[in-house]
């Protein structure tokens, strides 16, 4: 099944099912995470005409790895650098805060204080019920669903924030640096051994690449970030970026009015505009 939160013609935010294009309110009293905790058959759906998409949910929090060995040998190339050899053996990630979300076909921000936007292609994983000290093998018993993300990056400041050790900051966090949707998609119509992920801008086709090339797998991740720690319902869990799914890769940047499509077979198709900046020295 196809979970989204919506707006209703009077401006509140539900919960529905996608039936193909069309959104069913499926009558919880609720928001998506209180949905997932529920595990509650669903209700009276009705359908909910000029229902407008949101993002999915708002996470309590995001954990981002680096699972595509592709994408670090195209970055670290461009970088001068090697993939260090400790990337192979443990999935580190990095976290943010839910309050950094926003959803499909809306306008992204520029943040002021960069010249140089970026998307990151990555698919991820929606916690469904509380996970701790699982191995590899049963943590997909634990994703409620998946969804696609836009893990948008500052690069100038990314390069000034990487030599101090901590982070990333201010290069992955501001208001709507993390796009997700369009839908979460149960894990019962989701392949993980053939699904492709794709990057457009403005229509071409900049990059992308199938999960079964992650070197760790989503239950690798999940069960790294569940050791001696709960993970709870609709916390989020990155991919990292996909083979060629940044601009970095291919010293090509977003430029204002671009057209970022991100899409992943039954998940659909994650649509957003880049807005202008508003420079602070401007």
């Amino acid at each position: 099944m196809k979970f989204v939160t919506f707006a209703s013609p009077d401006g509140s935010a539900r919960v529905g099912r996608l039936d193909g294009e069309t959104v069913l309110d499926v009558g919880f009293d609720g928001d998506m995470i209180a949905f997932i905790e529920a595990d509650a058959p669903l209700g009276n759906e009705r359908p909910v005409p000029g229902a407008r998409l949101l993002a999915p949910l708002v996470p309590p929090s995001f954990r981002d790895f680096l699972a595509f060995e592709g994408h670090l040998k195209n970055a670290f190339k461009n970088l001068g650098r090697d993939i260090p050899a400790e990337w192979y053996e443990v999935p580190a990630f990095y976290r943010s805060v839910g309050t950094t979300v926003t959803g499909p076909d809306t306008e992204v921000h520029w943040p002021s204080y960069t010249r140089q936007l970026d998307h990151e292609l990555e698919l991820a994983a929606v916690i469904g019920r509380p996970c701790r000290d699982v191995t590899a093998a049963e943590a997909l018993d634990y994703v409620f669903g998946f969804t696609l993300w836009n893990d948008l990056s500052a690069r100038d400041v990314q390069r000034r924030e990487l030599p101090v050790g901590m982070g990333p900051a201010k290069a992955k966090e501001w208001d709507g640096s993390n796009v997700l949707g369009p839908c979460i998609v149960t894990p019962d119509e989701i392949d993980l051994a053939t699904l492709e992920l794709e990057v457009r801008i403005n229509g071409e086709r900049w990059g992308g690449d199938s999960i079964a090339a992650m070197h760790h797998s989503f239950g690798d991740l999940i069960a790294y970030a569940a050791q001696d720690q709960t993970l709870l319902p609709g916390e989020v869990l990155g991919s990292g970026t996909a083979t060629g799914g940044s601009g970095l890769e291919l010293d090509r940047w977003l430029q204002p009015g671009d057209v970022i499509e991100m899409e992943a077979g039954p998940i659909g198709v994650l649509r957003n505009t880049v807005g202008t900046p508003h420079r602070k020295d401007s």
